[in-house]
């Protein structure tokens, strides 16, 4: 009598696992289900989506190249009563091309980039 009481005990845990497991299934794939739900409508409160005629274009006259050049700066003003100065109070001229446009280069045995000082690589 006490093998069969055991088999049938074993037999209901089983049963509950194969339940609980296909249970939690469910839930999650319910959860997944909610979400896509919940994503969609979002998805249908949003902007639309630009056309390809709403993209921008290349100008006609083709792709605009990048110049590079060497600029000289620009004085500061200084003030009579040594003030800081305000914005109104500089002109807007901005740069001026360099007489000198070749790029200056890294010399060799200078501090390096930044002017660390330190030793870098050998």
């Amino acid at each position: 009598m006490g093998t069969s009481t055991f088999v049938v005990a074993a037999t209901s845990t089983e049963v509950l696992n194969v339940i609980a497991a296909f249970a939690g299934g469910l839930f999650i794939a319910g959860a997944l289900v909610c979400a896509v739900v919940f994503g969609m409508r979002i998805r249908d409160r949003e902007l639309p989506r630009p056309r390809p005629e709403d993209q921008p274009h290349l100008p006609t006259t083709g792709p605009i190249r990048e110049i590079r050049e060497i600029r000289e700066p620009d004085e500061v003003p200084m003030s009579e009563e040594r003030e800081r100065l305000m914005p109104y109070q500089l002109h807007t001229s901005g740069t001026r091309r360099g007489k000198d446009q070749a790029r200056k280069r890294w010399l060799p045995g200078s501090s390096g980039s930044f002017g660390s000082g330190g030793i870098g690589h050998t």
